[in-house]
């Protein structure tokens, strides 16, 4: 019998601009290079996932954000780790966003999601953008 990987916490936010919401393109040299995915990362010892959150959108996109309600949360198993990803609704109050990590950023229309390779953990997701 395996033994259960153990679980990484993920945050990430799902940042409006209009009817186009954010979508970050990872660098080249991290696992799952050059897929896109939403803004945010992995939850520290003894942080919340809001705390989190507003770091990750600092040293990723140099910006400050707003954390709202959380949009949808899943379990995800790659091969190299296990993520219980939470996404939550944000928005910028203040910062232009930079691109201080990823490889690209843009803004992108829920029909627009089939011309980006997403990581496959974000698929559900983008299933739920789809049908709003």
């Amino acid at each position: 019998m395996m033994e259960e990987k153990t679980v990484t916490r993920v945050v990430a936010a799902l940042i409006f601009e209009g009817e186009r919401f954010m979508i970050c393109q990872r660098p080249a040299h991290k696992a799952r290079g050059l897929l896109w995915e939403f803004v945010g990362g992995k939850v520290e010892p003894g942080e919340s996932g809001e705390d989190a959150l507003k770091r990750e959108c600092r040293e990723e996109l140099g910006v400050e954000i707003e954390v709202g309600e959380v949009y949808m949360e899943l379990l995800h198993r790659y091969p190299d780790i296990t993520v219980h990803l939470t996404l939550y609704r944000a928005a910028i109050v203040a910062g232009t966003p930079r691109l201080l990590e990823h490889n690209d950023l843009r803004y992108i229309l829920p029909a627009e999601i089939d011309d980006f390779e997403f990581c496959p953990a974000d698929r559900e997701i983008l299933d739920k953008l789809r049908g709003q």
